[in-house]
């Protein structure tokens, strides 16, 4: 499962919040409930967080090892 755990954290440390997010960088509040969710995001998604917040990936999200995870 992705967990988009570490966002939280890089953005809590950021200079950013959920609003700046919405409001001066249009990403939607649809996007942040996915992310609060960890329901999946596209790639695009994930690279414009890593722009607005100078980060890398693993910054962003983790992979953690679930059994829910779709059997291979």
């Amino acid at each position: 499962m992705i967990s988009f755990r570490p966002f939280w954290d890089t953005l809590k440390e950021s200079q950013e919040s959920t609003y700046t997010l919405i409001k001066n960088h249009h990403i939607s509040s649809s996007t942040i409930d996915k992310l609060r969710k960890n329901k999946p995001v596209n790639t695009t998604t994930v690279n414009d967080l890593c722009r607005i917040l100078r980060c890398p990936v693993e910054a962003i999200m983790e992979y953690v090892p679930s059994e829910d995870d779709q059997v291979l």
